[in-house]
């Protein structure tokens, strides 16, 4: 058995040419910061059945990266996402049966899913229109960021659906508060992006022309930082939606007493001594 085999690494492998056929993917030269940007811009950048596809099966391969470490996701022609394709995925939809309905549903939540349990951070930059299920995509996302002119809305019930939607009912309150989201999701109005950086959807507001390097610098800082200790975190703020105080203490403590058995740990406190920057490896 090699050395990689024994260390578990021969299981990863880099995405810096992954080639996708929905979207495009491009990354840094180092692979560290991938940007996923949905190219449709003549129709606002919306969603397909093989762009949903493709989307959670990219994310849920990531975990297998061994390049990249943070992932932005965005829109090409000053638009995030229109959300689902009306002639391409709602007009069929009409058509389905409930087997296949549930199928779909299942899938785009699924997507969800893979976006939560990627190790990653992925970081939205929203400009423009941002609804629908482009609108979860932004909510998914670990953090966001927007320019001033991003109208975001939760639209499904002005095509007759409910606002449960790819687990809206359950994250956007975590996000902005149930009253907040109460509103977004019965009336499927547009929120402004003041309203969504005063109610901590949006992390912070940028011109249209600074947005997508603003997404990268930060998506770059944490690419360069602890990405093993960020994964647990990440891990852990999903976790904890379901735990009492004690369970979230207690993980913690275990999550956190991975990380101290990390060489990054020694790394950091060995770079601190010596008043130099630490050079995280992820073991």
């Amino acid at each position: 058995m090699s050395d990689r085999d024994m260390t578990m690494q021969g299981h990863l492998k880099p995405f810096k040419d992954y080639k996708p056929q929905h979207f495009l993917w491009e990354v840094s030269d180092d692979g560290r910061v991938a940007t996923i940007r949905l190219n449709r811009p003549e129709r606002k950048n919306p969603l397909t059945f093989d762009s949903y596809a493709e989307l959670r099966d990219l994310f849920r391969d990531l975990v297998y990266a061994s390049d990249v470490r943070a992932v932005v996701l965005t829109g090409a022609g000053g638009n995030f996402s229109s959300g689902g394709d009306v002639f391409e995925i709602i007009e069929p939809l009409t058509r389905m049966a409930m087997p296949e309905l549930l199928a779909f549903t299942r899938m785009t939540g699924d997507l969800v899913k893979a976006m939560r349990k990627c190790p990653q951070p992925i970081i939205s930059a929203v400009d423009g229109i941002c609804a629908g299920a482009g609108a979860i995509l932004a909510m998914a996302s670990d953090l966001r960021l927007a320019t001033f002119e991003a109208k975001t809305a939760f639209l499904f019930t002005r095509v007759g659906l409910a606002g449960a939607d790819m687990g809206a009912c359950g994250i956007l309150p975590r996000i902005i508060g149930q009253g907040r989201a109460a509103e977004l999701l019965f009336t499927g109005r547009s929120m402004t992006s003041a309203e969504g950086h005063a109610w901590g959807f949006y992390n912070s507001l940028h011109v249209s022309a600074d947005l997508e390097q603003e997404a990268i610098k930060l998506a770059r800082s944490l690419a360069d930082g602890p990405w093993f200790a960020h994964g647990m975190t990440k891990t852990m703020l999903n976790q904890e939606w379901a735990m009492g105080i004690d369970e979230m203490i207690e993980s913690e403590a275990q999550a956190q007493a991975v990380c101290m058995a990390t060489q990054d740990f020694r790394r950091a406190f060995e770079a601190f001594a010596a008043k130099r920057k630490p050079e995280f490896q992820g073991n």
